[in-house]
């Protein structure tokens, strides 16, 4: 299946707004991603929340005016820079919140939802974190390519994720465009970013998605991405599919409906943790 999909316009208060992909309840067909928020964000807009049985992941474009604070109920703390990454594998259960480092800058960004095995849903929540120096760059003829997950030509992320997902931050110069291989085996789809960007022969914009490639095993082949007019940007997303079922309810997804509850009654009970005062 390879098609259009039209992005959801979603602002939150006066400080959040976004165009927002969601795989549904069954996380089709963007499986193992459940969601992504192309999002910018100019102030505190979300109070300290709870996940269960997936992960929360942060990526700051590069050009962002301003980093992330972020903390959370395992005691970590930490600034995400303009162009890093912070992947929060809630498991069993986590509180966190992430505001603006500096009100009055806008900080651009994916946060991205991403699914756990569901062997991987009880498991005690932990934190990756990829500063922006760290993340690999791969310069191509006209192209550069980011690599904050997974690989991309002879580079390769640091970070081991819970979940096998590959995250490409492709810039392109206008009248370049760059070939990314897909993976055997992954579900692959593509975000615009800035620009227009031309996919396959296609012309997409911000408000679109090419969604999605679907690789059998064994069968290789290549999107192509190009920037006819002005410069672009776009991100690739891919993953290998869980094809589990997908329980949602607030900011819990869970493999079944019995794991769900005891997730909801964990985190009314106070199993999840809260975060230390300032």
């Amino acid at each position: 299946m390879n098609a259009i999909a039209r992005l959801q316009r979603m602002s939150h208060g006066s400080h959040f707004r976004a165009f927002t992909l969601r795989g549904g309840e069954a996380a089709e067909p963007i499986d193992p991603f459940l969601a992504v928020d192309h999002a910018w964000i100019s102030g505190p807009t979300f109070p300290p929340h709870p996940h269960a049985g997936f992960s929360a992941v942060s990526y700051l474009f590069p050009d962002s005016e301003t980093g992330i604070d972020n903390r959370d109920s395992l005691g970590n703390r930490n600034l995400i820079q303009p162009g890093g990454l912070h992947w929060t594998a809630a498991g069993r259960g986590v509180v966190h919140e992430e505001v603006p480092s500096e009100l009055g800058k806008t900080v651009h960004m994916l946060q991205i939802f991403i699914n756990l095995p569901r062997e991987r849903q009880d498991a005690p929540p932990f934190a990756l974190s990829l500063a922006p120096q760290d993340v690999p760059v791969v310069q191509l003829p006209g192209a550069k390519v980011r690599v904050p997950l997974g690989s991309f030509a002879d580079a390769r992320s640091p970070l081991v994720p819970p979940t096998d997902v590959r995250l490409l931050d492709i810039s392109i110069e206008e009248g370049a465009e760059a070939s990314v291989p897909l993976l055997a085996g992954h579900t692959a789809f593509v975000m615009p970013i800035d620009g227009e960007v031309w996919i396959d022969g296609q012309p997409f914009t911000l408000a679109e998605a090419r969604l999605p490639v679907n690789l059998p095993q064994g069968e290789d082949r290549a999107v192509v991405l190009r920037a006819k007019q002005g410069n672009a940007r776009a991100v690739l997303f891919s993953g290998v599919p869980l094809r589990q079922p997908v329980h949602w309810q607030g900011p819990f997804a869970l493999a079944s409906a019995e794991a769900l509850a005891e997730a909801i009654e964990a985190y009314q009970r106070g199993a999840f943790g809260k975060l230390q005062a300032d």
